[in-house]
């Protein structure tokens, strides 16, 4: 369905508004936006060379995990790993394991589609600095094993996968998690965190409605008495997450897609997430932050039940929750006289089991979104750089999407002090001739992984078929531009006085002029800046995005996108080169 039509019941209903309601954010325009179709094939790894599943089927990517300046890329029957501290440009592994199902022929005969039976990677833990668990589907029927983290050799004997992994790469859940969807995990403290989505319970009478969630359980959860949660948890607790815009009426984006570690937000930790609508509603997308000091809070919260069937979910009093709090971790605290999970009394025990929920939900961090859209592809993973600009104290959101782009934003606040999301850059990565695989051409441009290297200055983009690098910045391809180099407001990017744009990471002293710096902007044109430089005014990757008051301004190229956005310049370019010129 074309674009315009798919979006068209949000804009009904945005039309259908009293006034008062019909406040809600409009899609933020990108400044640039770059095609990486041309790009170097040394770029681009869809598996060995030598490997005729790999050329045919594509990569399988399942997961990224980066140690010690290691990448460990997680596939179909196979761990790469590469060294981000190598100089040469391209991507090729330094090491892989090859663990292959040993029962392909029985789960065919079983009525399980070949592709199924492969073993899909779907675990990659680290013990500890030196050892890898790695868990696979294995003709669904899981086992892992443990891995040196240097050298890739197996260390000991399999383990069962059981309640460890799924049963099959589609699967994001195990034996603990029956339902729900898994997207992340934590460890926090005394405690670990999960983080998922679910059918919910409170509005049971909607339909399968989904809402996000974070439970936790304690460290030292050894289970129950043999008399209450025997082998099962006795400190499991969840909250919703509540990613919403507010107003007269609240608009919720509720399921849950992707979600980073602990990255710092204005000063405290916190996580980041993007969360799209229902699937049986208006098609959007937002990117949610949560302090994790707030999502520890949560859980001090009221108990919720359900008295009837049928019957409103409402908080229990405190005088019927028991001592110690249902929830406590053993040997801490309230519970710090039992030794032993096992040891609490059958009362918490049987409490908890019944009643896991908590209220009020936890907010975002900012009261709202940091950025929603509604009017393009849904967003699907995020990675954050918290410590961009020539004072690392700038908050940098990468954002991948279902149509295969990638989105670099600046969230409002933060040291530029804006109100609104900016979208710096929209790159179009995906590359059917690369990474299409055996999946339809939907889910094969789906964005599916975002692992960043900061120290590297690159971004990994992960697709089912394949993955790709592409680098944090393309600062140079505003040459010798001086007002479209600080107008990019790219926090990467800065004009030094002698070399034009350049990146600011190699560029320390005064002569460099950071971007978005408005004084600066004020004074200065398309004319002055690097000698010798082709770059700027009559360049044709060169394309002023808006008006803009007291603008000279150029001749558009032909294939320019059609723009509405009234502010800054910028520029669309094409073809190689195009997301790498960045590099110095």
């Amino acid at each position: 369905m074309p674009r315009a039509l798919h979006f068209m019941p949000l804009l009904l209903l945005l039309l259908s508004l009293p006034p008062s309601q019909a406040a809600f954010p409009r899609d933020p325009l990108p400044l640039l936006t770059f095609d990486l179709q041309g790009t170097s094939p040394s770029f681009w790894f869809r598996g060995l060379e030598d490997d005729t599943e790999a050329a045919e089927l594509g990569l399988d990517f399942q997961r990224f995990l980066t140690l010690n300046r290691t990448l460990l890329v997680a596939a179909r029957d196979h761990v790469f790993s590469f060294d981000l501290q190598a100089q040469e440009e391209g991507l090729v592994p330094t090491k892989y394991l090859t663990w292959r199902s040993q029962d392909m022929e029985n789960c065919a005969v079983r009525g399980k589609l070949t592709d199924e039976c492969y073993n899909y990677i779907r675990v990659l833990v680290p013990w500890d600095g030196q050892t890898l668990l790695a868990c696979g589907t294995n003709s669904f029927s899981p086992v892992c094993r443990n891995y040196g983290v240097i050298s890739l050799q197996q260390e000991g004997e399999e383990l069962s996968g059981q309640a460890r992994c799924p049963f099959d790469a589609t699967q994001s859940n195990v034996a603990v998690f029956a339902e729900p969807h898994f997207i992340q995990a934590l460890e926090h403290g005394d405690h670990v965190y999960f983080f998922f989505r679910e059918v919910s319970v409170e509005d049971a009478r909607l339909g399968r409605v989904q809402f996000s969630r974070v439970a936790r359980v304690c460290k030292r959860d050894m289970g129950g008495s043999p008399r209450a949660l025997d082998r099962h948890w006795t400190s499991f607790l969840k909250l919703r997450l509540n990613c919403s815009v507010p107003g007269d009426s609240t608009f919720y984006f509720d399921v849950l897609q992707a979600l980073t570690g602990p990255v710092s937000l204005h000063g405290r930790p916190a996580l980041f997430g993007v969360f799209t609508t229902q699937t049986n509603s208006i098609p959007g997308s937002a990117v949610c932050a949560f302090y994790l000091d707030d999502v520890e809070r949560g859980f001090e919260g009221k108990f919720k039940e359900q008295r009837s069937v049928d019957g409103a979910w409402t908080s229990v009093s405190e005088d019927r929750v028991p001592s110690p709090r249902p929830g406590s971790c053993a040997g801490v605290g309230g519970a710090a006289s039992f030794s032993s999970s096992r040891d609490l009394p059958d009362e918490v025990l049987t409490f908890i089991k019944a009643h896991p929920l908590l209220d009020p939900a936890i907010p975002p961090a900012t009261h709202q979104p940091l950025l929603t859209l509604t009017s393009r592809a849904l967003l699907t993973q995020v990675a954050v750089d918290s410590m961009a600009g020539p004072f690392h104290n700038t908050t940098v959101l990468f954002l991948g999407s279902s149509d295969g782009t990638v989105l670099k934003v600046l969230p409002p606040g933060g040291s530029s002090g804006g109100r609104e999301p900016i979208i710096l850059e929209e790159i179009n990565v995906y590359s059917p001739s690369r990474c299409s695989g055996k999946r339809a051409a939907q889910v094969a441009r789906r964005v599916i992984g975002l692992e960043l290297d900061v120290e590297g200055h690159r971004l990994f983009v992960a697709f089912s078929g394949c993955i790709i690098y592409l680098p944090l910045s393309r600062c140079t391809h505003h040459g010798a531009c001086r007002r479209s180099c600080l107008a990019s407001q790219d926090p990467y990017c800065g004009w030094h006085s002698s070399r034009g744009c350049v990146d600011i990471r190699g560029s320390a002293g005064t002569d460099v002029v950071p971007a978005g710096d408005q004084d600066s902007m004020e004074h200065g044109d398309c004319q002055d800046g690097a000698t010798g430089s082709q770059s700027g005014m009559g360049d044709p990757a060169y394309v002023l995005l808006g008006p803009g008051p007291s603008l000279e301004t150029p001749s558009p190229p032909s294939d320019a996108h059609p723009r509405s956005q009234s502010s800054t310049l910028g520029a669309h370019t094409q073809g190689k080169g195009a997301g790498w010129e960045g590099q110095e």
